[in-house]
């Protein structure tokens, strides 16, 4: 049976208890990053934990996107906490890409080994790319989206795919930063590829989505 890694930390006066260790040692994290950026060293300090446990909950909350970490070491909210907004101010900037291209318009973010759709306009055509927002799609089952979510994005900003995952239809991703700088989304735009020019949708649409994940990527960061 597995067995905590952080049980028998030792408790301090500045975490608040309810008897879940582990989720009170995570929110407390969060509030003590929230108020100024501390790297995992400070933390246990703070929070009266030891190091070694200081620097696994980190390391956990890393993976899971809870916390980001600057070039100095510092951390911070993480970019999960930056979905309310991006879905918030991704739809307008779906809807005006839908209206210049005519096709479907997702945003896409990572989940483990999965993409999770988090928001979509769809193409008003009779055929279209569409999937539901809550759809849960396996990385490995590629696409442009996938790629940008586990790839390096080429220099052009934008990533193809055609007829990758989906015979017949073709699709051009570009990645959301979140305001350090860490990708938090991929932006997509998807068509049947027989409505769209034999150059492919990167040359069609490339810079149009790159453009879009930008604004977007702005929105975050005042937001």
């Amino acid at each position: 049976m597995p067995t905590d890694p952080l049980a028998g930390a030792e408790p301090s006066p500045v975490i608040r208890s309810t008897g879940v260790g582990v989720l009170d040692r995570v929110v407390a994290v969060l509030d003590a990053v929230e108020l100024r950026r501390m790297t995992a060293s400070e933390l246990a300090r703070h929070l009266g934990l030891s190091v070694p446990t200081a620097h696994r909950l980190v390391g956990s909350m890393l993976a899971h996107s809870l916390l980001s970490r600057d070039d100095d070491g510092g951390l911070r909210l993480g970019a999960r906490f930056s979905m309310p907004s991006l879905e918030q101010f991704g739809k307008p900037v779906l809807t005006d890409l839908r209206q210049k291209t005519g096709e479907t318009a997702q945003i896409w973010v990572r989940r483990g080994e999965h993409r999770l759709c988090l928001a979509s306009v769809d193409s008003p055509a009779e055929l279209r790319a569409s999937v539901p927002v809550g759809t849960l799609l396996p990385l490995a089952a590629g696409g442009s989206a996938a790629r940008v979510l586990t790839e390096p994005t080429p220099a052009q900003g934008w990533v193809e795919s055609v007829s990758r995952r989906t015979p017949g239809l073709c699709s051009v991703s570009a990645p959301i930063q979140h305001p350090t700088g860490e990708m938090v989304a991929a932006l997509c735009l998807s068509a049947p590829v027989i409505r769209v020019d034999e150059s492919g949708p990167g040359a069609a649409y490339g810079d149009l989505i790159v453009s879009a994940a930008a604004q977007l990527s702005d929105s975050l960061r005042n937001a």
